[in-house]
Parts: C-alpha cells; sequence; structure tokens
C-alpha cells in the first residue's frame, strides 16, 4: 500500500509540474475541450430528385469546385505542381475548357473572398472586409506565441534585433467587438444560389462556408437546400492519432499550433449537431459530392463544392504521402499528397457526371479563394509570383482559375484579360437564365460571350482593400498603397508582371491618377462591418519560419 501511494504521490506531482510547465499548451486546448464531443460517423441521405429526367432542353448543372489556399504554381496547368507532381484531372478542366491566365481571387484571404464569390459583388460593399474571427484577444490566449523566437524554424540562429516588424494588436477595437457568429454575408444580400434556386434548381453546399454562423447568414439560410460541411473556416483531415494519416507540424506558426489544439474532425448536415465523416477528410466530400451528383442526375442543381485543401492543418492520406516517395522534405511531402487527394477527387466528380450523361451540359468552374499562404514555410506555391495569401501582391491574388462547359466552351480556350471571381455569379445567373438583380450593383460580369469572342473585356479595373492596404490594377499598371510603410508601390504588369520592379518613382503622373480611382472606389464601398484582429507583418520574399532579412520588402496585413 505503502508502494502504491508513493507512485500516486509521484504521479500527482509529476502532473502537476507538467501542467505548470505547459500552461500555454492548457490555454491552447481549452477551446477544443469546452466545444463538446463529436457524435460517430452517420449516414447522408440525399433528398432524390425525379426517377426520370424530364423531356426536351434543360439548362446545365452548374458545379463550382472551390480549393483553399491554392497556389498558383500549386497544379501543374498553370506552374509545375506541388514538388513536381502532375494535378491531370484539375488540369483537364483547363484543357478541355478555357484557362483564365489573369484570373483573380476576390480577396487575398478566404472568407472576404468567397463572399464575393458568392454574392456578385466587392466583398466590400457589405463590409465584409475582415475574416470573421474573434476579435478580442481572449484571456486563455497564449500571446508569447507571437514571440519572435516563437515564429522562427528551430534551426535557424536569431536574435531580438532581428524581429524589425511586429504584429499590432488594436485594444480599443477589441474592447467594442462583436462575437465572431455574427460576422457574415448578410442576409439581405443575394447569393448565387438564391439566383439559381429561383430558376428551380436544387442547390448543394459541400465543405467549407465561413461566411457566418448567424440565422440567416448560414448556408440553408442563404439558398442552398443541403449543406454537409463545417460552418468555421476549417477543420481536420482525420484525427491526429489516426493510422492512416501522415501530419506535419509548423512549430514557427502560432495560428498552426491553435488549429491542431482545436480544430475537430466533424461535419454537420442542414444544421445538425456534428459528427465525424467516415474517411479522409477530402475523400469523404468528394464521395458524397458524387452521391449529390446521383440524387439529381434528372434535375438542374448547383454544387458548390468547397474543399479545405490544402489549407492547414497538414495532414495527407498515408497511401498518398507513401505514393512521393521522390520528395525528401517531410512538410512538402504532405502538402504535395494533400494536393494529390484534391485532384483526385476533381478526377471522380468529373468521372461520375460522364457516368451520368451530364457531362456535356455541365459548367465546371475550378478556382482557388486565394494564393498560397505563407505560413506553411514552403517557399515556390506562388511561383513565378512574388507575395502570399494575406498580401495583394499577384502571389495572393492571381490564382488559378478555368471552366468547363463542352456544350458552349471550345476546348483549348484561353483568355487573358481580367476576371474575377465575382464574375461566376454573373456566368452562373446567365446559364441558367436567371435575370441579374436591379436593386444594387453587382460587379460581375457573364464572362462566356467574352470567351467566344466579344469585342471588349470584363473589365478595365479591379480593386481589393483590407484596411489602409489598397490596391488597383487597372490595365496593365497595378498601385499597392501600403500605410504601413506608408508608400506607393507601381508596377507595369506588361513588362513587368512578377512586380519586381517599382517604377512609382519615375511615374508620379500615374502614381496620382490611380491614387484618385481607389479613393473613388472606396467612396462607393461601406466601412467594415467589424474590426480587425491585428496587423501582422507579412514578408513579400519569403516563408514564415525564416530569418528576416534587414529592409527587406512587407506588408501589414489587417484582419
Amino acid at each position: 500500500m505503502k508502494t502504491f501511494g508513493k507512485v500516486l504521490l509521484g504521479t500527482t506531482a509529476a502532473l502537476v509540474i507538467g501542467v505548470v510547465a505547459s500552461r500555454d499548451y492548457i490555454k491552447l486546448h481549452a477551446p477544443g475541450w469546452l466545444a463538446g464531443p463529436t457524435a460517430p460517423n452517420r449516414p447522408v441521405a440525399w433528398a432524390q430528385g425525379p426517377a426520370v429526367a424530364p423531356q426536351g432542353q434543360r439548362p446545365p448543372n452548374i458545379i463550382l469546385i472551390m480549393a483553399d489556399d491554392l497556389g498558383y504554381n500549386d497544379i501543374s496547368l498553370t506552374g509545375t505542381g506541388a514538388a513536381g507532381i502532375a494535378t491531370p484531372n484539375i488540369d483537364a478542366i483547363g484543357r478541355e475548357g478555357v484557362t483564365f491566365t489573369n484570373g483573380y481571387a476576390g480577396n487575398a484571404t478566404c472568407a472576404p473572398s468567397r463572399a464575393a464569390l458568392m454574392t456578385g459583388r466587392y466583398a466590400t460593399r457589405f463590409g465584409y472586409e475582415f475574416t470573421p474571427t474573434d476579435t478580442k484577444v481572449p484571456g486563455w490566449f497564449p500571446t508569447s506565441l507571437f514571440r519572435p523566437d516563437a515564429m522562427f524554424a528551430r534551426n535557424i540562429a536569431h536574435t531580438e534585433s532581428d524581429w524589425e516588424h511586429k504584429p499590432i494588436f488594436d485594444d480599443a477595437a477589441a474592447a467594442r467587438a462583436a462575437p465572431p457568429g455574427a460576422k457574415g454575408v448578410p442576409a439581405a444580400e443575394i447569393t448565387v444560389a438564391e439566383q439559381l434556386k429561383s430558376r428551380g434548381y436544387h442547390n448543394i453546399h459541400l465543405g467549407k462556408w465561413h461566411l457566418g454562423e448567424a440565422k440567416g447568414m448560414r448556408p440553408e439560410d442563404q439558398g442552398f437546400d443541403e449543406s454537409l460541411g463545417f460552418i468555421i473556416g476549417g477543420q481536420m483531415f482525420l484525427p491526429e492519432n489516426d493510422p492512416n494519416v501522415v501530419n506535419s507540424k509548423q512549430s514557427f506558426d502560432p495560428i498552426d499550433k491553435f488549429l491542431w489544439a482545436n480544430l475537430p474532425y466533424s461535419v454537420q448536415f442542414n444544421g445538425s449537431a456534428r459528427f465525424a465523416p467516415d474517411r479522409y477528410m477530402t475523400d469523404y466530400l468528394t464521395d458524397q459530392a458524387l452521391a449529390g451528383i446521383r440524387a439529381n442526375r434528372n434535375r438542374p442543381f448547383f454544387m458548390y463544392l468547397a474543399y479545405n485543401a490544402p489549407h492547414t492543418p497538414l495532414q495527407a492520406l498515408k497511401a498518398d504521402y507513401d505514393a512521393l516517395p521522390q520528395i525528401k522534405d517531410h512538410r512538402l511531402r504532405v502538402y504535395a499528397a494533400m494536393i494529390r487527394a484534391l485532384d483526385r477527387g476533381v478526377g471522380k466528380v468529373m468521372a461520375e457526371l460522364k457516368a451520368q450523361g451530364l457531362d456535356d451540359n455541365t459548367l465546371v468552374i475550378f478556382s482557388s479563394d486565394n494564393g498560397g499562404a505563407h505560413y506553411i514555410g514552403l517557399p515556390e506555391v506562388n511561383r513565378p509570383y512574388r507575395g502570399w495569401k494575406a498580401t495583394f501582391y499577384e502571389g495572393g491574388t492571381h490564382v488559378p482559375f478555368m471552366m468547363r462547359w463542352p456544350a458552349q466552351i471550345a476546348a483549348g480556350s484561353r483568355y487573358d484579360p481580367m476576371i474575377s471571381h465575382f464574375d461566376i455569379f454573373a456566368t452562373a445567373s446567365a446559364a441558367s437564365g436567371a435575370a441579374l438583380p436591379r436593386d444594387r450593383p453587382i460587379d460581375g460580369v457573364d464572362v462566356l460571350p467574352f470567351v467566344k469572342g466579344a469585342a471588349g473585356v470584363p473589365h478595365q479595373a479591379l480593386f481589393w482593400r483590407s484596411g489602409n492596404y489598397r490596391v488597383v490594377r487597372d490595365g496593365d499598371w497595378k498601385l499597392q498603397s501600403l500605410d504601413l510603410p506608408r508608400e506607393d508601390r507601381l508596377f507595369d504588369l506588361k513588362t513587368d508582371p512578377t512586380e519586381r520592379r517599382d517604377v512609382a518613382a519615375a511615374n508620379p503622373a500615374i502614381v496620382a491618377s490611380l491614387r484618385a480611382r481607389l479613393a473613388a472606389h472606396d467612396a462607393t464601398q461601406q466601412p467594415a462591418a467589424w474590426d480587425s484582429l491585428v496587423r501582422a507583418p507579412i514578408a513579400i520574399d519569403r516563408p514564415l519560419g525564416t530569418r528576416p532579412v534587414k529592409g527587406e520588402s512587407y506588408v501589414y496585413w489587417a484582419n
């Protein structure tokens, strides 16, 4: 008994010491522990359409496939592929349809970009400017993770003086913040799903939403008949200790630490309680998409297939990881394996359309919500462009963008003038026969007439804004107007498409003209509906986890 008591006492002491020494661990995991359990997997019963297809012509089915944080260089059609791997199924959408060589995201981060594509409008028209996170930095959040030494790779020597630029938290804004669930696309906005529903489409949402959790903002309230996925910005792809998963954790990224501690592995169906998928998340969403196609083969449907790959946390299916032994870097291999699963999913969706006889009359759109992220620590994801997600350099907004509709788009088409995510709204509306709303400005246009040779261009200029960081591309001129540091950077994309040479000093008249255009555009937009959490410095030419370079180019991103 004495021996047992000593063991118990020793164990208790060890636990107490461990707890005291791991306060950050407890603080990080507390939200996840308090979120409650996830129910076991259960089958999903999709609403079945007619048993027999109606006679005569019907409007096209529309499938919008959106990747999450996929870089321009991550697919082999627009780059070399992640670590050189091919993405034949994604590539085929462009090769059998049209590739938009200057396709742009609505924003450089996921939620505002998705708000633009869902509404056909600059998201700043209705105040959706920042990601809907909790602006109040909670007392439990370990802000020590933002120390410089927590954000460098462990094998890189560093000192405090290396950290030239530090995050800026806005305490006054935090004091007046609203709950994150109330931040989203207002119910008064008209979504592409509502447009298509007016034409008799059955609408399905799969995967990521991130456009609001409050009543009126959820997918079921915004025109979708059925929704299977997650309302928040991300999920685990498999449980961390699943025997079929290979993980890569970025010790230099404080947000990565938070995700690993708190993200669930779950989905909801039409607002149900959370339950677990029965396989790797990318494959699960794919298989449910196939079931949704089969259920709706005899009626027009719109499917928004919003994968969370390859967004962090970096988790690959072991079979995909094992298939890439030529990639020696572990993190890059996990990332490439995630894209392999994404490409496999796209291939299965396209094969199912053919199997159901729907291939010829289905408009398939593929894109990424923004460019590849700096916080994964991989330098090549957006090549040849500079910058990352959360910057308005081309690396953050110039994304893979393609459409395929055999009945309407000639295979092998290429379109070079600018288009934006918000053009999806107008293009899908025109394809379905839905008239555009007349009670509000719609910024998107139907791009298919231009693809077929119509005169003119969809847009002379495109604008982006996040706080006081504002950017316009007007023709081949691109002005980046920054407040930290306070300077204007001007690039001629005709001769310098990768933004290497700032020519602002040599062109003061053009800078002044473009600043005036930015001011005029801002006058038509709304103030941000909620405040940003942090203004974070992002180096343009190196990923997170690498040593700062004195005097390097950077921007401060408000989010």
